[in-house]
């Protein structure tokens, strides 16, 4: 089983993607997330260059169905109004209004 990134290596992610300290082809791959999680997902040329610096094509292929997969339970959850398990009634879901 592949190892993830630490809880350190997340709060990191979380920040500017040109100063972050992690392996270039980590950034590729965080960067293709948000690219893909964008409300208008495009990758021009130029992007696509950018990314192959770093991953292969079946790289960019795995990754992209990933989180299409992940993407696509998310809006299922959230469509059906399922609760993560350790939700309360009292703890309003994230995507719902008057949530933090």
């Amino acid at each position: 089983m592949r190892k993830g990134l630490s809880e350190a290596h997340v709060e990191v992610a979380l920040g500017d993607l040109d100063t972050i300290d992690l392996p270039a082809k980590t950034v590729a791959a965080l960067r293709l997330v948000d690219l893909l999680s964008a409300p208008q997902p495009t990758v021009d040329t130029a992007t696509y260059q950018q990314l192959r610096a770093h991953l292969d094509d079946r790289e960019i292929l795995e990754l992209g169905a990933a989180l299409s997969v992940g993407s696509g339970w998310q809006r299922f959850i959230e469509a059906f109004g399922i609760r993560p398990d350790g939700w309360t009634e009292a703890i309003p879901l994230p995507w719902q209004e008057g949530a933090s």
